[in-house]
This record gives structure tokens, C-alpha cells and sequence, in this order.
């Protein structure tokens, strides 16, 4: 290499790796801060997480994220750095999310905030472009966060209600006469309650959350994985269902005391795990019908 050019090479990249050096920590001292800002909201999310099982599937959402971004590591160092101030009006407006939720006890506003935040420090340090590029896993973040309480009870009577429905049109057929009356079924050894956590809610969600997974990890095609993820919902009302209609023809012909305790418990991973083998057996069916050809789309 020419001398004189090689002079001149070296300043750039030292500039450059000075730079980037100096970038690394502006983004390591603002991502302590925020960590320091929403220490207590994360706290206490991670500790609904644990506590509830309804959302016990949000451990695996920051850190499939993780893997995503991991995965597209390559592609994201060779975007170049564009750093926009538009990333500041985001951060205000995280900020403003963050004392509104505060101020109104709202546990949604105050755990949305640092998703928030999160998108207008990329924007503001790395660009829009590198946002554009980490849209999936910065959006798949919000299914850590749990629904609101008003919403949570809305999406889960009618699933008690449709449950139930299913399980008394459906017991008869296997000569199960059954009276019921609203997400009760009355049987005639015992009478049997859909309530909440029968509803289905809690394979729901987590059935989402790993048909997107899945998805991701087994499919390129993207319509398909739209497609696993909307088909995740009506197959885990399906097998909700199904467990209700076993438990009352358990009762029925077995033993009542098989519809609590650890037996029934135990129904929940059973039908989630059936869930997942539907979802597996979907996609291999689409994927007989439409067999991938190097398609993108």
C-alpha cells in the first residue's frame, strides 16, 4: 500500500473507532440512568411475572428480543449511524407516559414508558434506520407487559362464557345431560364453574407469545408467520374447550374429585402441550400445501 495513503487511512480509523468507543459509553450511562429511572416499575413487573401465572411467559420475552437482535448482529453493524434529535420528543413523551401512569396508578402507562424510551434512545443515538431494523424485537417487548385489568376482564367473561358454551352443546353428544346457566355447567353429581383461570386466558397469551417465537425460529415465509400467530388464538379456545368437555365427562363417568386438585391442575399442561403439537401440525399442513421456495415473502 502507498505510504501516503496509508498515512491518511489511519487518522479516519481512528477517528471512527474513537467515535464508536465514545458512543458506547454515552449509550452505557444513559442506559444505566434509565435502568435507575424504572428500577421499581421493572421490579415489581418481573415479580408479577413470577407471582402470576398468567404472565409467567414474560421471562422468555426480553430474552428472545435479546436473541433477535444477537442473531441480526452482522446486518445491524453495517447500518449506518444517522443519530436524529426527533429521539428526544420520544423521550418526552416516555417521560410524560411514566408521571401520567404514576400519577393515575395506572400499572399499564408506567411499564409502556420504557418502551418508550427505549425507542427514542435508538432513534436519538443510532437512527431511524437502525430502529426500522429492530422493530420486531423492540415490538415483541410488549407482550412482556401485562393487559390492562379493565381489558383483562373484558377478553376473559366472554372466553368463560364461549368455554362454556362450547362444553354444553357438545357433553349431550356423549350423553351428558347438562343444564347450564351463564359459565356454569351443572352435572348431575356435582356442578361445574369456567371460571377465570379456566377461561383459556392464560394459554392464550402464552401461546401467542411462542406461536411468534415459533414462527420466527421455523419459518421465513412471512405471511405464514402472521399467520401461525393469529391461528394461535383460535387454537388455544379450541383446546380450553376440549379441557372442559374431559373434565365434565371425567365427572361424569369417572370420579367428581377428578375435576380438582392436581388432576385438574395437571389438565392445564396438557392441553398447552396439545396446543403446541396443533400448532406444529398446522404448519406442517401449510407447508404441504405451499411448499417454501426460497420465497421471501
Amino acid at each position: 500500500m502507498n505510504p501516503v495513503v496509508q498515512n491518511e487511512a489511519s487518522p479516519t480509523s481512528a477517528r471512527s473507532t474513537l467515535s464508536l468507543r465514545a458512543l458506547g459509553w454515552q449509550l452505557g450511562l444513559i442506559g444505566i440512568l434509565t435502568l435507575w429511572l424504572y428500577r421499581s416499575i421493572l421490579y415489581h413487573l418481573v415479580g408479577q411475572w413470577w407471582q402470576d401465572p398468567n404472565f409467567s411467559h414474560g421471562f422468555f420475552v426480553p430474552l428472545f428480543s435479546a436473541f433477535v437482535v444477537w442473531q441480526e448482529r452482522d446486518r445491524l453493524r453495517r447500518l449506518p449511524l444517522r443519530p436524529s434529535w426527533s429521539g428526544l420528543p420520544i423521550l418526552f413523551l416516555a417521560l410524560c407516559v411514566l408521571v401520567v401512569g404514576q400519577m393515575g396508578a395506572e400499572l399499564f402507562l408506567s411499564r409502556i414508558s420504557p418502551l418508550i424510551a427505549l425507542a427514542g434512545l435508538i432513534v436519538l443515538f443510532l437512527g431511524w434506520n437502525f430502529f426500522k431494523a429492530t422493530l420486531f424485537p423492540w415490538a415483541f417487548l410488549l407482550l412482556m407487559i401485562p393487559i390492562p385489568a379493565i381489558m383483562f376482564s373484558q377478553i376473559t367473561f366472554p372466553l368463560q362464557l364461549l368455554a362454556s358454551r362450547v362444553a354444553s352443546e357438545t357433553l349431550p353428544l356423549f350423553g351428558v345431560p347438562i343444564l347450564r346457566e351463564g359459565n356454569v355447567i351443572n352435572l348431575p353429581s356435582m356442578a361445574l364453574e369456567v371460571a377465570e383461570a379456566c377461561s383459556g386466558i392464560r394459554s392464550l397469551m402464552s401461546l401467542v407469545t411462542l406461536a411468534i417465537i415459533y414462527g420466527y425460529l421455523m419459518e421465513k415465509r412471512l405471511w405464514i408467520r402472521y399467520l401461525l400467530a393469529v391461528a394461535s388464538v383460535p387454537i388455544a379456545v379450541v383446546a380450553n374447550s376440549a379441557r372442559i368437555i374431559g373434565t365434565g365427562l371425567l365427572v361424569q363417568y369417572w370420579d367428581p374429585d377428578k375435576a380438582e386438585g392436581y388432576f385438574h391442575a395437571s389438565w392445564g399442561w396438557i392441553i398447552f402441550v396439545v396446543s403446541l403439537v396443533l400448532l406444529y401440525a398446522l404448519h406442517g399442513l401449510i407447508g404441504q400445501i405451499w411448499p417454501d421456495k426460497g420465497s421471501k415473502l
